[in-house]
């Protein structure tokens, strides 16, 4: 039986508020345990809870960022479970009035193609705790700091069909909240985590399978590898006559496999009602206007501008727009030598490279935009050949020198363009290199282009790689063809 993918995302957005959504306690990471935690976080009696304005304008953002709807009224209701680490005994969540309604996202695929996904909504929420369970020997440590801390949680319709698919929704919801500067993204430390939800059915049946969700999934690769593995699971144990049990599960990254939690809560199992502590969000259309006028440019429109207006293919484009620190590191290089083209050759090949192999994000690049837009410029001006510009890079990479001019002045790398010495490197080789002039003189005027390599590398020695190339091509041919 042929088999279809539906998987569906909800994704948790830590938002980055200095303070966390009701409370003034802090949201820094890092902080030793419990000591973020205030009594509001805590639920203590006689504490009210304040919203913090910030979360809402975030939000908002997001809502926009995607075309989504806007709801005027939204409500905050409390979801009730009893968890060590969620000691009020319920969460502050939006179930039924979400500040976020239905949005879209377009993703792209690796064959270049693109898909739209559907958002079913958006809604504020409080963090819980963490529990911890390595350092404590056969108890379980609890952990507040996170108790409180904003979050925007992403609720995707169920239209992807592949883990490639998911990876890449998951991407793209990444590079719009770090453009729009309301989450850092930072997944290794937990500001953005994802829940996945997954079912498979025969291909041509219109009702869903019986989903499973992967809880607190923490990177695009672990997202993808979930996936493939419960997507095999379901299927052989379909195939074997057996049934997929609604329930939760959590990725084992370290055996690459699922394994179940708990049987899947359903809605009303966590007895939601409205919070009778805070009052209705209700946003005026001037507020919402306020909002879309500050927002930045996002990657989508970056990345049609790179191609529309840099002349950019739609790969490079897709790949410098990716992520906002990529696309202002290329933008800057691009101002500084001139030419969007070379600067993205450089950016996508030489520091790409420098960057995968030492595993740096780009924002702790040892060479910076401007260092690296001044090198590419000194290659279009003729002033160092190719060969020298990696040269340059590498000095540059390893601290050696401020800028691209003083490495190639330290390490004499200044391109040799003057006709006249290149002549009499040209006229030594040549004299120096009597039988393979007489294999050049002799051969096909069709093969001679291939033989011409061996004096231009001779020349390129003599020279110590700084003469032009291209004089050197084009001297040595007026040269050697004389001779014939």
């Amino acid at each position: 039986m042929q088999w279809e993918t539906v998987i569906g995302l909800e994704v948790h957005v830590q938002l980055a508020t200095k303070s966390k959504i009701f409370s003034g306690a802090s949201t820094a990471f890092g902080a030793e345990p419990n000591s973020q935690a205030c009594a509001v976080d805590l639920g203590l009696p006689g504490v009210l809870p304040v919203l913090n304005e910030q979360a809402v304008a975030m939000a908002v953002q997001f809502g926009l960022a995607i075309h989504a709807e806007i709801p005027e009224v939204s409500i905050f209701d409390r979801k009730n479970y009893f968890y060590p680490d969620l000691p009020k005994g319920y969460q502050t969540s939006q179930m039924y009035h979400p500040i976020v309604g239905a949005g879209e996202v377009e993703i792209t695929l690796e064959d270049g193609s693109s898909k739209r996904i559907r958002v079913h909504h958006a809604h504020l929420e409080e963090d819980a705790g963490k529990s911890l369970h390595e350092d404590f020997h056969g108890m379980t440590g609890i952990d507040l700091n996170r108790a409180g801390t904003p979050l925007l949680e992403i609720v995707s319709e169920p239209d992807m069909r592949s883990a490639k698919e998911a990876a890449a929704y998951l991407k793209a919801i990444h590079s719009i909240v770090t453009y729009l500067g309301i989450s850092d993204g930072n997944m290794a430390e937990g500001s953005m985590r994802c829940d996945v939800n997954v079912s498979v059915r025969p291909v041509g049946q219109a009702e869903f399978g019986t989903r499973a969700e992967i809880k607190n999934v923490n990177s695009f690769r672990f997202v993808e590898r979930a996936i493939e593995f419960e997507v095999e699971r379901q299927i052989e144990l379909l195939e074997d006559g057996g049934k997929v049990v609604q329930e939760t599960r959590l990725y084992d990254p370290e055996r690459d496999e699922t394994r179940s939690m708990r049987t899947k809560e359903e809605a009303n199992d966590y007895r939601y009602f409205p919070c009778p502590d805070l009052l209705p969000v209700v946003l005026d259309q001037a507020y919402v206007d306020h909002l879309r006028e500050a927002l930045p440019e996002l990657p989508d429109e970056k990345r049609a501008r790179f191609q529309a207006e840099l002349g950019l293919s739609a790969y490079d484009a897709g790949v410098l727009s990716a992520t906002r620190e990529m696309a202002e590191y290329f933008e800057e290089v691009k101002d500084v030598c001139g030419d969007a083209k070379s600067a993205a050759n450089w950016v996508m090949g030489e520091l790409a490279g420098a960057l995968n192999r030492e595993g740096l994000p780009i924002t702790d690049s040892p060479v910076s935009a401007r260092q690296l837009g001044e090198l590419i410029g000194r290659v279009l001006d003729d002033t160092i050949n190719g060969k020298a510009a990696k040269q340059v890079f590498q000095a540059l990479w390893n601290g050696q020198g401020q800028s691209a001019d003083e490495v190639i002045e330290t390490k004499g790398l200044k391109q040799v363009t003057d006709s006249g010495a290149i002549e009499a490197m040209i006229d030594q080789v040549i004299a120096e290199s009597p039988a393979q002039v007489a294999q050049y003189r002799d051969a096909e005027p069709d093969k001679r282009g291939k033989m011409i390599g061996y004096f231009v590398g001779q020349v390129m020695k003599a020279s110590r790689g700084t003469a032009n190339p291209q004089q050197v091509n084009a001297l040595l041919k007026e040269k050697l063809d004389a001779l014939c």
